[in-house]
C-alpha cells in the first residue's frame, strides 16, 4: 500500500552509489629547513587549540553557517548530536542544517534506526554504501557514507537543497527527471525535508513543516530515539 503524502518516511529506496577519490599536492622543502620549520610550528602551536568549524560561506549552497551551530527549531534528539553533526557536516563542506534535516527525518537521531528496506543508523545509509569489514551503526561511519552521498546530490542538484534531499532518498538520477515521475516517498521527503531546511536556514525557532511531520508520525520515530538516547520529556 502507498502511504498518503502526511506520512513521514525513515526509509530509502534502493538507489546507486559512486566512489571518488581526490589527492593533494604541494612542494618540495630542503630537508634541513623542514625540520626546523616543524619544530616551529609545534613550539608555537602547542598551546593553541583550533576551533573545530570556522565561520564559512558554503558554496554549494551559498548558505552562511556561523560556527556550525544548528537551528533551535531542531528537537532534543537532534541537538542531542548538534557537536557531532557539525563535524560531520564541516568535512563534507555542507551546511550542519541540512545534515540535520536528514537526520531529523531518517532517524530523529536514533543511531539504531532500521528500515524495512534495509537502511540502518543515524542517516538510514542503505548497506551497499558500506565495506564490508564497516559497522553501519557506528555513528561515525554512518555519517561518513551518508554526508558523502549527500554531498554529491547537493553537487547534481547544482546547490539546490530541496532536490538534493530528493536525491539522498531516491537516488541522485531522480534529481534530472520531473518530479511527477518521482516515487511518491521521494515526493513526501523532498516535502519535508525541503520545508523543514527552508525553516532552519533562516534560524527559525520552531518550523510548521516540522510539527506537521511530528504530528503526521514523526514524534513516534523521536520516541525512540528518546529511548534508545536516554533522553527525559
Amino acid at each position: 500500500m502507498t502511504p498518503s503524502r502526511s506520512e513521514p518516511t525513515n526509509r530509502r529506496e534502493s538507489r546507486q552509489t559512486d566512489q571518488s577519490s581526490g589527492c593533494l599536492s604541494g612542494f618540495l622543502i630542503p630537508p634541513l629547513i623542514a625540520l626546523c620549520f616543524g619544530l616551529f610550528l609545534a613550539l608555537g602551536t602547542s598551546g593553541l587549540k583550533t576551533p573545530d568549524v570556522q565561520p564559512e560561506v558554503h558554496a554549494a549552497s551559498g548558505t552562511i553557517v556561523v560556527n556550525g551551530s544548528l537551528a533551535p527549531l531542531f528537537t532534543p534528539e537532534i541537538q542531542f548530536w548538534s557537536a557531532n553533526i557539525t563535524r560531520w557536516a564541516s568535512e563534507h563542506g555542507l551546511d550542519p542544517n541540512l545534515a540535520a534535516t536528514v537526520m531529523q527525518i531518517e532517524s530523529c537521531g536514533n543511531p539504531s534506526a532500521r528500515s524495512s528496506a534495509g537502511a540502518s543508523g543515524l542517516f538510514q545509509v542503505m548497506p551497499f554504501h558500506f565495506y564490508a569489514t564497516e559497522n553501519a551503526y557506528d555513528p561515525d561511519t554512518n555519517a561518513l557514507r551518508g554526508m558523502n552521498y549527500l554531498a554529491k546530490s547537493l553537487e547534481r542538484s547544482g546547490g539546490d537543497a530541496r532536490l538534493a534531499l530528493a536525491g539522498y532518498n531516491g537516488g541522485i538520477g531522480v534529481i534530472g527527471r520531473a518530479e511527477s515521475a518521482w516515487a511518491a516517498e521521494t515526493q513526501r521527503y523532498a516535502y519535508w525535508g525541503g520545508g523543514i531546511y527552508a525553516d532552519a536556514a533562516q534560524n527559525a525557532n520552531e518550523s510548521a513543516r516540522l510539527n506537521e511531520w511530528l504530528n503526521a508520525g514523526g514524534a513516534s520515530l523521536c520516541r525512540k530515539a528518546r529511548e534508545r538516547l536516554g533522553i527525559s520529556q
